[in-house]
């Protein structure tokens, strides 16, 4: 599943390429996706100047006067900029296209993703309860810490719930906590303050480099088959059981955790 970084470097891949442009049509292949696709998706996006592409969570918005298209990419979405008039592969369910002669194609073989509309000055459901942005000011080590007081859920699970801060993904949250010595099935409300402003730090700064990762595939968001970030190659633990660990050489260890496979470093990890 797409996590903040790959969404981050899909608004960053396409912003340049729609932000100002005018929408002349949206072609849709299907009338639905996760949930049916609005009929204003039609009716009102047509027409309307793009003004910014922005990435809440995991999801994208395209803002104009009218309101703002909502996009997720679900588990297996991609969006690339494409020339509309080249054939729909099976899994392209809709473009939107623009005044430059380009179109926004959406692929996604799972059909997890979504296509919504939000009215303007309002927020969409969807977002209403989502935490704090985890690079954004808002986040910080004491906004953990107090958020976790009495929590008794694993601080692995704490840090993937969107109420507490969006975007912080299986991978991510493994990654951070490696990087910040913290057991991933510690207590939530048994790790301190000192520890909390660590796995701040940690997850600013793997969210940051996994962008830049995710940054050299940029060109690819022009061509006709987009290509995956870097970062996976650099993962410490996730995805790593039985091997040594890069720092100690102990094998990594896996579990599940709130039903998501967990990595962690026995020795490194406390």
């Amino acid at each position: 599943m797409p996590e903040l970084p790959e969404v981050e470097t899909t608004r960053r891949g396409i912003a340049p390429f729609v932000t100002g442009r005018t929408v002349t049509r949206v072609l849709l292949r299907r009338k639905d996706l996760r949930w049916p696709i609005p009929r204003a998706l039609t009716t009102k996006l047509p027409g309307q100047r793009i003004e910014a592409v922005e990435r809440r969570a995991k999801y994208l918005l395209l803002h104009t006067e009218a309101g703002s298209a909502l996009l997720h990419l679900g588990m297996s979405g991609s969006l690339r900029i494409i020339d509309p008039d080249v054939a729909p592969r099976v899994h392209d369910h809709y473009d939107i296209v623009l005044d430059s002669g380009k179109a926004l194609r959406f692929n996604d073989p799972r059909r997890f993703g979504c296509l919504l509309w939000q009215k303007p000055g309002e927020v969409h459901p969807l977002l209403r309860e989502l935490g704090p942005e985890p690079l954004g000011d808002a986040f910080d080590g004491d906004w953990l810490w107090h958020a976790s007081r009495g929590r008794s859920a694993a601080v692995k699970t704490f840090l993937m719930d969107q109420s507490v801060v969006v975007g912080v993904g299986n991978i991510y949250a493994s990654e951070a906590l490696f990087a910040a010595g913290v057991h991933p099935k510690r207590a939530a409300g048994a790790v301190s303050r000192t520890r909390y402003a660590r796995i701040t730090h940690e997850i600013r700064r793997i969210l940051n480099y996994a962008i830049t990762r995710g940054g050299t595939t940029l060109r690819d968001f022009i061509a006709p088959d987009g290509a995956p970030g870097y970062f996976e190659r650099e993962l410490m633990v996730y995805g790593r059981a039985g091997e040594p660990c890069k720092t100690c050489g102990t094998a990594i260890r896996s579990g599940v955790i709130g039903q998501r496979m967990t990595y962690w470093c026995p020795r490194c990890q406390h």
